[in-house]
């Protein structure tokens, strides 16, 4: 694995990527928001609820389907074609092979609906994870997880789920901010280094 000190500049590296291939004057810029506006009802060590959505790519997705597989990254973002959601992905993009050697996948989800997640994917030049819709009904999964907002989004929030399901790290993090990379690194090799 690459050293951590490196992850930052990739991280940096995917928001520049979409600026340079997309018209960032596109993107609604919501403004200052709310840092947190829910209260988290899950607790790290209990089973993560399980879900089924569909997918922009087609089909579903049923988080319970990844148990003794894969860890998981459940990345909650509040909106697509937004400055900072837009920045955050495409950088989960880029250390795929990262996560896939501490045995993770990261599933996107949004309130959004598919076709608006289809354009926003697409205009990001694609992503190489699932993106999941929470749009009907309407944040029925964000309300599970304690994080859908008061106007009908859901928190910037981070959830790792271990190979047997259970909630192992949660970030609820400022909306108005992108989430660490490194904090999501720390959360898996710590995992890691609890199965040897």
């Amino acid at each position: 694995m690459k050293p951590i000190g490196f992850i930052p500049l990739l991280f940096l590296l995917g928001s520049v990527l979409f600026s340079e291939t997309t018209e960032m004057d596109s993107l609604y810029d919501p403004g200052e928001l709310k840092p947190v506006d829910s209260r988290v009802s899950v607790r790290i060590g209990e089973m993560a609820p399980d879900f089924t959505l569909p997918t922009v790519g087609g089909g579903e997705v049923k988080l319970s389907d990844f148990r003794g597989k894969q860890h998981v990254i459940l990345s909650f973002v509040p909106a697509a074609w937004t400055p900072v959601c837009s920045a955050q992905w495409p950088g989960y993009s880029l250390v795929k092979d990262e996560f896939g050697e501490l045995d993770a996948v990261v599933l996107g989800i949004t309130v959004d609906n598919v076709p608006t997640l289809h354009a926003w994917t697409e205009a990001m030049g694609g992503l190489n994870f699932p993106v999941l819709s929470d749009f009907f009904p309407h944040g029925a999964v964000s309300k599970r997880y304690g994080i859908l907002r008061s106007d009908g989004t859901s928190e910037r929030a981070l959830f790792v789920v271990d190979k047997e399901g259970r909630l192992r790290f949660i970030d609820v993090h400022d909306i108005n901010l992108r989430p660490p990379l490194e904090d999501l690194f720390r959360a898996l090799e710590s995992l890691q280094e609890s199965n040897h």
